[in-house]
């Protein structure tokens, strides 16, 4: 059954007030799908249906709501409502959605919640979004190193219901510092007499509570780790980052990263957005790329005695420069993602220069060698010549453009994304206008005005 299906009948039942079939469609839903169902309803609507799910199931689901979603929501619901919240959903996604409630709203709700969940839900709130203190939980298990396999296991038993991930244990000492981490499957196996500090793994993985949020996604990645230990200064385990919020963080990463390339601010939720939201997001940076296109047709204005006495020269201008442009984005993403990945760094600018210019001039070549066979057919020897060469210095130009700028950007503290391929185009278009047509003056007889 799909929600597409099921949807109609929902609202039948809603409607209709039958609460045994709601409930049985809810059932048979999982808490992401029925987060999708909400976003189809009414703010008044989506509360309603929520309010026939069990505590557990509900928080569930608002977690996988889209925070302009639990925003609008969050309105509608009383203060007990989000409390239970508060008190039922992972201890890092009410940290998200105590971002959401109002300020002038947390003390009456927090008053309701209990201590330690409130003292969790703060700690984590105060981080700066972006960081792994933001997107890290408390709800994690711990084990002394003295401990036996018997005593470890009781102690899992014993905290594994408020944990969010128990099949890593973190071995800590009586200042709460990380030593090591044991796994599960190692306390099940052991002898019951065994002894933590004997099994335990000291080779730790693990990254500091200020450090950014994509560098933990990473982390996981390469260490194919369940869960990531946080540390603050001091080497005090503070929380863990878990391999599903390491994978939001790499789909918010590359959504980013998206937009970026298209030279598109970050829209949140593109079915649910307003036309004047579209627009501004994306009419800022079309107006610079415009402006930007100025230096093309500059270029275009300074040479047009030459274009006036070689007509056919217009012909090869559109192959040249997008040639130019699309060697351009080619190398530039290629250099972003590896940039992204950690396959390359800032020092390694200068090699992958001298290697981009023999790629560079071997695709040149190439495309010199296939073009000129058209410029000889259209104006002879000397059209074939200028328009190989342009095609030779179009591509070569757009290759280290586009190579150069991420490493630029990356130098001076800005995304790497940044240099998308319409700006790379647009840089490579007005640099080969200029290159096409000054290879023609240079070569070409122009007659005196």
């Amino acid at each position: 059954m799909t929600s597409a299906i099921v949807h109609p009948a929902l609202r039948r039942a809603v409607n209709r007030n039958d609460i045994e079939q709601l409930r049985g469609f809810l059932e048979d839903f999982h808490e992401a799908d029925i987060a999708d169902i909400l976003q189809e309803e009414s703010t008044a609507g989506a509360c309603e249906i929520v309010s026939y799910l069990s505590p557990d199931r509900r928080a569930a689901v608002f977690g996988h709501l889209p925070p302009f979603w639990q925003e609008k929501m969050v309105a509608e619901l009383s203060d007990q409502d989000l409390s239970g919240l508060l008190k039922d959903i992972d201890a890092d996604e009410g940290a998200d959605l105590l971002h959401v409630i109002p300020q002038e709203r947390h003390a009456s709700i927090l008053r309701l919640v209990a201590r330690k969940t409130r003292e969790d839900l703060l700690k984590l709130a105060k981080h700066k979004e972006g960081t792994v203190g933001a997107i890290m939980t408390c709800d994690y298990v711990t084990v002394s190193a003295q401990m036996t396999m018997a005593e470890a296991l009781d102690n899992v038993r014993k905290t594994a219901p408020n944990a969010e991930m128990i099949y890593q244990v973190y071995v800590v000492d009586s200042k709460h510092r990380l030593n090591g981490t044991i796994s599960l499957r190692e306390l099940i196996l052991n002898l019951p007499k065994a002894v933590v500090k004997d099994i335990m793994t000291t080779e730790l993985v693990s990254i500091g509570v200020f450090s950014k949020q994509e560098e933990a996604a990473k982390m996981i990645s390469r260490y194919d780790l369940l869960a990531l230990p946080v540390v603050d200064d001091d080497k005090h385990l503070v929380g863990i980052v878990t391999y599903d919020d390491a994978m939001d963080v790499a789909e918010q990463e590359a959504t980013e990263d998206m937009h970026k390339a298209a030279t598109i601010s970050p829209v949140s939720n593109l079915r649910h957005a307003s036309l004047l939201t579209l627009y501004r997001k994306r009419i800022v940076w079309l107006l610079v790329l415009v402006f930007g296109n100025l230096f093309s047709g500059a270029g275009i204005a300074y040479f047009e005695d030459t274009i006036a006495a070689y007509v056919v020269l217009v012909f090869f201008l559109p192959l040249l420069v997008d040639s130019g442009g699309n060697a351009g984005s080619q190398a530039a993403t290629l250099v972003i993602r590896s940039l992204a990945t950690n396959d390359i760094h800032l020092k390694d600018w200068g090699r992958m220069l001298g290697r981009e210019i023999i790629v560079a001039l071997s695709l040149g070549l190439t495309m010199a060698v296939a073009v000129s066979l058209i410029g000889f057919h259209r104006g002879g020897a000397d059209i074939a010549l200028i328009v190989a060469l342009s095609m030779l210095g179009c591509v070569l130009v757009g290759s280290l453009v586009g190579l150069s700028l991420p490493f630029l950007l990356t130098r001076i503290g800005l995304d790497p994304a940044t240099a998308s391929a319409p700006l790379v185009t647009t840089v490579a278009d007005a640099v080969g206008v200029v290159i096409y047509f000054w290879i023609a003056t240079s070569i070409l007889p122009i007659p005196a005005s």
